[in-house]
């Protein structure tokens, strides 16, 4: 499936955890950790939990915030 939009310049609208991970930089465990707390959201696609564009911004601002207020 994402295999035929990247064919046609069409970019995924949602991920797996695993390449949602990869785009945040961080390992698996750590995003699965992280949906378990609430802080990387997710929705179900039949037995499927995938992770929108937007929920992956969401996070990386989340993570900007904590940092700006650590500081």
């Amino acid at each position: 499936m994402a295999t035929t939009s990247m064919a046609h310049g069409v970019q995924p609208r949602l991920y797996s955890i695993e390449v949602a991970a990869e785009l945040c930089g961080v390992g698996r465990s750590t995003a699965f950790e992280e949906i378990r707390l609430g802080r990387l959201r997710t929705v179900r696609i039949g037995r499927r939990r995938l992770v929108p564009l937007k929920y992956i911004d969401d996070y990386v601002a989340l993570l900007m915030r904590e940092s700006e207020a650590s500081d």
